[in-house]
């Protein structure tokens, strides 16, 4: 049951942050004119690479709950980590601010290695299960610096 807690406020994110967006990005004026890195993915991958992290990402938090001793601490760090998640796509695709983008995005990688090292350090599955998120976040942050 928890996890699909976890699920559907995960998923709940990419969809708030997706209507924050000011359209898609095949859709965006600003984007398409955009200067983007050579290793840029085509658009349907971002689509697999989310859906991906979040089902990974919702088991992670999900082993996390059963194991933290200090749930209030886990709520905060993944009600901020959740909250940058959906700030990122207004700063970035409405806004066009692609330095506060950086720093959003930088700003979750910090987030989830905190949370990480305090609540699941000694376990290979949670690392694995973290690490399609942090490395798509280096990607993504690499994406952004590049159009600046």
């Amino acid at each position: 049951m928890r996890l699909l807690l976890f699920l559907v406020l995960n998923f709940g994110a990419l969809y708030v942050g997706a209507l924050l967006m000011n359209g898609s990005p095949a859709t965006n004026e600003w984007y398409q004119q955009l200067d983007k890195a050579p290793w840029t993915p085509p658009g349907w991958f971002f689509g697999l690479a989310w859906t991906t992290i979040m089902i990974c990402y919702s088991i992670y938090m999900n082993i996390l709950w059963k194991t933290a001793e200090n749930k209030k601490r886990l709520i905060f760090l993944y009600s901020v980590q959740w909250l940058l998640n959906v700030v990122w796509n207004p700063v970035f695709f409405a806004w066009h601010q692609t330095l506060l983008g950086c720093f959003v995005i930088f700003s979750l990688i910090i987030i989830l290695l905190y949370k990480h090292k305090m609540f699941s350090s000694k376990s290979w599955i949670t690392t694995l299960l973290l690490l399609p998120y942090v490395l798509w976040l280096c990607v993504a942050l690499s994406l952004n610096v590049y159009v600046m």
